[in-house]
C-alpha cells in the first residue's frame, strides 16, 4: 500500500456529517405492529420451551415478517450510513429475561453472537455497577462515567433500551470515515500513521499465559474497503505495562486530532433513547461514546441496556482478530 492511499479521502456513503443527519429521521425504523406481534409470539415460544438462551437458533424460529426489515438494517449497516436506530419495541411489556431472548433472536437473524468479556457473556447488560472508573481493569460500560468515542469488538455494535437514565447518558455517534477524511484534509503528514501498530491495554480481559496487550493499527483498508478501530484510553492505558514503547509525539497528536475532530458537533450525532430502542452500529465505519449520565436511585429504575456484539462473515471488511470475542477464562476447580 502506498503513501497515497494513506493521504487520500474516502468517499462513500459512510461518509456522513452528524449535522445534516439531524434534520432527517431516514435513519429511525419504526416496528410495525405485525413485526411487533410477531416478536410477542416469538418470545411467548421461547419462554415455554425454556431453551439456553446459546441455544437458540434462527433457522428453528424464524421472523419471516421481519425478516424485510432485517434485511433492510442489514444493508444499511453494510453499504449505506453503518448504523440504524429501531423503534417501537415494547420493552416494558416484559421481563429482562425476556426482552434478552427477544434480543438474541434478532441478533441471531443480524449475525452471529460473540463472547463481550472473560466471562463468556454474549448478551451483557449495560449498567453502574458502583465500579471505579479510574482503575486500570475497570470497563467503562459498567459505569456512569463519560466513554470518549470508541469501537467495540467484532462487526455490528447492538443497543437495547430497557430503562432510560435520570438524565444524561446520551449515544453520541460520529462516521469514522468522516473523521478519518477530515485528518487527511488538515494532516496529510499524520494519517499514514494511524495503518502503522499500536499497542492497546486488555484491561484484564487476556489469559493468563497471555500479554496484558495487544497490537493493531487504528485504520486499515480490507477488500478496498475502510475501517477503523479505536479505544483512545486502551492506547494511553498501555503505555504503563512493560514492554510497550513509548508514543511518538505524532502519534500523541494523531490521537489528539482524531479526537477532536469526533467530538466536534458539526461532525457527531446525537440520540436519546426511549425505552425499546435498538441500535446498530457498523463497528468498521462508526465510533461511539456515551454521555457521562445521572442515574435514578431506586434500583428497578437505573439505566439498564442490553448489548450484542455480532459477527457478519457478508461484511467484507471485517477484522478476523475482532471476530473471535475475548476469550472466556476457565475457572479452576
Amino acid at each position: 500500500m502506498t503513501q497515497t492511499i494513506y493521504t487520500q479521502q474516502i468517499k462513500n456513503s459512510a461518509a456522513w456529517m452528524g449535522n445534516t443527519l439531524a434534520q432527517q429521521t431516514s435513519w429511525i425504523y419504526h416496528l410495525s405492529q405485525a413485526e411487533i406481534n410477531e416478536l410477542d409470539a416469538a418470545i411467548g415460544l421461547l419462554v415455554s420451551l425454556n431453551k439456553p438462551i446459546s441455544e437458540i437458533r434462527k433457522e428453528e424460529f424464524p421472523l419471516k415478517i421481519l425478516a424485510t426489515g432485517i434485511a433492510k438494517w442489514s444493508d444499511e449497516l453494510n453499504s449505506g450510513l453503518g448504523f440504524v436506530l429501531v423503534r417501537g419495541f415494547p420493552s416494558e411489556k416484559y421481563s429482562v429475561k425476556e426482552n434478552s431472548l427477544a434480543y438474541w433472536l434478532i441478533g441471531r437473524h443480524l449475525g452471529e453472537p460473540i463472547s463481550q468479556n472473560s466471562d463468556g457473556e454474549v448478551v451483557v447488560s449495560i449498567r453502574d455497577t458502583g465500579a471505579n472508573p479510574n482503575e486500570a481493569n475497570t470497563r467503562l460500560y459498567k459505569t456512569r462515567a463519560e466513554q470518549d468515542f470508541h469501537t467495540d469488538g467484532a462487526d455490528i455494535i447492538g443497543l437495547l433500551c430497557l430503562q432510560k437514565s435520570k438524565s444524561g447518558g446520551a449515544s453520541r455517534i460520529v462516521s469514522s470515515v468522516s473523521v478519518y477524511n477530515e485528518i487527511v484534509r488538515q494532516r496529510p503528514d499524520l494519517s499514514p500513521l494511524m495503518f502503522e501498530d499500536f499497542y492497546w491495554h486488555l484491561h484484564g480481559q487476556h489469559l493468563p499465559n497471555q500479554p496484558p496487550y495487544f497490537k493493531l493499527p487504528i485504520c486499515a483498508i480490507k477488500n478496498g474497503h475502510f475501517r477503523m478501530f479505536y479505544l483512545g484510553w486502551y492506547i494511553r492505558k498501555a503505555q504503563e505495562l512493560e514492554g510497550v514503547p513509548k508514543l511518538s509525539a505524532e502519534q500523541n497528536e494523531v490521537l489528539e486530532l482524531l479526537e477532536s475532530i469526533a467530538n466536534n458537533p458539526k461532525f457527531y450525532l446525537d440520540m436519546s433513547f426511549e425505552k425499546g430502542d435498538m441500535q446498530f452500529l457498523k463497528n468498521s465505519v462508526i465510533l461511539h461514546k456515551r454521555t457521562s449520565y445521572e442515574d435514578f436511585t431506586e434500583p428497578e429504575q437505573k439505566r439498564h441496556l442490553l448489548r450484542l456484539w455480532l459477527v457478519e462473515r457478508n461484511f467484507v471488511d471485517g477484522d478476523e482478530t475482532l471476530r473471535q470475542g475475548i476469550q472466556k477464562k476457565e475457572v479452576a476447580e
